[in-house]
C-alpha cells in the first residue's frame, strides 16, 4: 500500500495545502519516512488524515465558485469501529460546507472494506448540501454492496457509469461535469 500514491496529475490546478480554506492548509509532508499506516501496511506519505486510523483521502481539487469537490480515498471505511464518516463529517465536510460546496466527488477504488453503523450522519451530509449530491466513483463492487445493504446508497450516488468512470485522463471540471451528467440522466 506504500506504494499507491493520491492522484497527483492535478496539482497544477489544486493543491490542499495551499488552500487557505482547507482543513490541510500548510500542512507539511514528510517524504523521507512513511508516517502513516492501516493495520501493519505503510501508507505513501501524500496521503492526508482527518482522525480515523484506517480511512485516509486526499482532496484533489475544490472549485468554490461551482461548489464541488473531488476526494480520493483508501483503506478500510469503518463506522462501526471508528465511526469515519463522522470524523470526516466534522473534520472535512462541515468546512468544505461552508465555504459554498454542495456536489461531492469521492473516488473509492481504493477503499478496501466498509462497516457500518447507523446513517445518521450520511443523512445530515445529504442535508446539509440541499440542493447537491454526492457521488461514489469506481468504488468496488463488494464495497457498494455493503453501502447497498445499509442504505447508505439513499444518501451516496453509485451506479452505472459512476462504477467505471475513467477519470484519470480527464481534467477535474470534466470529472465534474460527467458524474454531474449522470445523476441528471437519473432525476430526468
Amino acid at each position: 500500500m506504500h506504494e499507491i500514491e493520491p492522484y497527483y496529475r492535478w496539482r497544477d490546478d489544486y493543491i490542499a495545502s495551499e488552500d487557505e480554506l482547507s482543513p490541510f492548509y500548510a500542512t507539511q509532508y514528510n517524504e523521507f519516512e512513511f508516517d502513516k499506516q492501516i493495520y501493519n501496511y505503510l501508507l505513501h506519505p501524500q496521503w492526508d488524515t482527518f482522525g480515523s486510523n484506517t480511512l485516509y483521502l486526499k482532496v484533489l481539487f475544490v472549485d468554490y465558485d461551482k461548489g464541488f469537490s473531488i476526494i480520493e480515498l483508501i483503506g478500510e471505511w469503518n463506522d462501526a469501529i471508528n465511526n469515519d464518516i463522522m470524523l470526516m463529517k466534522r473534520e472535512l465536510l462541515e468546512l468544505m460546507i461552508d465555504a459554498g460546496v454542495t456536489k461531492f466527488v469521492l473516488i473509492g477504488e481504493n477503499v478496501l472494506n466498509y462497516h457500518s453503523s447507523d446513517d445518521c450522519y450520511y443523512e445530515e451530509w445529504f442535508q446539509d448540501v440541499e440542493d447537491g449530491w454526492i457521488a461514489g466513483v469506481n468504488f468496488r463492487d463488494h464495497v457498494i454492496a455493503e453501502f447497498k445493504q445499509n442504505n447508505i446508497d439513499y444518501y451516496i450516488n453509485f451506479g452505472g457509469e459512476l462504477d467505471n468512470l475513467s477519470w484519470r485522463g480527464l481534467k477535474p471540471v470534466q470529472v465534474f461535469k460527467k458524474v454531474e451528467e449522470q445523476l441528471m440522466k437519473r432525476l430526468n
